[in-house]
């Protein structure tokens, strides 16, 4: 019996990680603008806000992402670490999270809160309640990026690094793409794949 829960609770993670897939939709193509941008979304704050709202300086960067996915758990504390730097760098940053909270309810509004309140978020964490905005990006997973610069064009969508153990990371893609945006240099690598 114990071995059938596990099962059970394992498959309703994974199936958590990828709530946010659709059917048959293509993840956002480098040099496309942001979907549904002027969309507004309840902030954890209790105030609405849109990713065209949240666009910083040199651009703004979009996360899809929750409270119940695995991935997520172990990237949690770097996504607080790299989206403070960089929204204090001038990147305006947009986390959103697009799953149910009728599935996991770590994943309600007061869920986000807590948990934002925990790793000291310092930007905006977001809920997309319909899973419209997801659905528009194509986004498959969670934590999954997606990089604007500063006319509104995508430059570099994927995943973090490459690797959910932080003492195994070798590439940082995220930052890299982010830290070029900031200098004006070219992005080396404008796609990776997510591990959500």
């Amino acid at each position: 019996m114990k071995v059938t829960r596990a099962i059970v609770f394992a498959a309703l993670v994974v199936a958590l990680c990828a709530s946010v897939a659709s059917a048959g939709a293509d993840r956002l193509a480098i040099g496309q603008p942001a979907p549904m941008a002027d969309v507004v979304m309840k902030n954890i704050d209790g105030g609405e806000l849109s990713i065209t709202g949240a666009a910083g300086e040199y651009g703004t960067l979009v996360m899809f992402s929750c409270n119940s996915c695995g991935s997520v758990l172990a990237y949690q504390d770097r996504i607080a670490m790299y989206l403070n730097k960089f929204q204090e760098a001038g990147v305006g940053v947009i986390v959103i999270n697009p799953n149910d909270p009728a599935q996991a309810e770590v994943d309600s509004f007061e869920g986000m809160q807590q948990r934002a309140k925990e790793l000291g978020f310092e930007f905006p964490y977001v809920v997309d309640a319909t899973s419209d905005v997801a659905r528009a990006f194509g986004a498959t997973r969670t934590p999954e990026v997606f990089l604007f610069d500063a006319d509104g064009l995508l430059v570099y969508t994927g995943g973090i690094d490459d690797s959910k153990d932080p003492e195994q990371v070798t590439e940082t893609y995220m930052a890299d793409a982010v830290n070029a945006l900031i200098s004006g240099d070219e992005i080396a690598v404008k796609e990776s794949r997510s591990l959500g």
